[in-house]
C-alpha cells in the first residue's frame, strides 16, 4: 500500500509538476521520491545535494553514518558506522557543531565554532569544518 502511495505521489509529481517536501527517516523512500535531499541532525542543517550525488558521495560524517546503515538484502554491512554516545537534546544542543559528541572524525575546533554551510561541489552543500 505505502508503495502504491509512494508511486501515485511521483506519478503526479511528474504529470503536474509541482514540488514537494517529503520528511522520511525511510532513505530508501528519499532515494525513490527525491530529486534532492537535506540532511539535518538536530535542527541543522549537515549536507544538502542532488539525490545521486549525495547518495554516491556522502560528505558529512552524520550522513556516511546514515548511508552505512542502508540494508543490503542478503549482504552484511562491513562498512557499518556505529556511532557512540547519546543523541544530545534539542532542548540544549552542543556548542560548535552539534554531531561534534559523536563525531568519528572529531577534532576540538568541531566543539568551538558552529561550521558554515558551505558549497564543496556545485549544488552539493556541508556544514563541517573539514569538508
Amino acid at each position: 500500500m505505502r508503495a502504491q502511495i509512494l508511486n501515485l505521489l511521483k506519478d503526479l509529481q511528474e504529470e503536474y509538476g509541482f514540488s514537494c517536501l517529503y520528511i522520511s527517516h525511510d532513505l530508501s523512500t528519499v532515494k525513490h521520491m527525491s530529486d534532492r535531499v537535506a540532511v539535518m541532525y538536530l535542527g541543522k542543517l549537515a549536507e544538502s545535494a542532488p539525490v545521486k550525488d549525495l547518495f554516491n558521495d556522502p560528505r558529512h560524517p552524520y550522513t556516511k553514518a546514515l548511508m552505512s546503515a542502508i540494508p543490503i538484502p542478503g549482504q552484511r554491512r562491513e562498512d557499518r558506522i556505529v556511532l557512540k554516545g547519546n543523541v544530545p537534546t534539542p532542548i540544549n544542543p552542543p556548542s560548535g557543531c552539534r554531531f561534534h559528541p559523536r563525531c568519528p572524525e572529531y577534532k576540538p575546533e568541531c566543539a568551538k565554532d558552529e561550521p558554515p554551510f558551505i558549497e564543496v561541489e556545485r549544488e552539493h552543500f556541508v556544514a563541517c569544518h573539514f569538508k
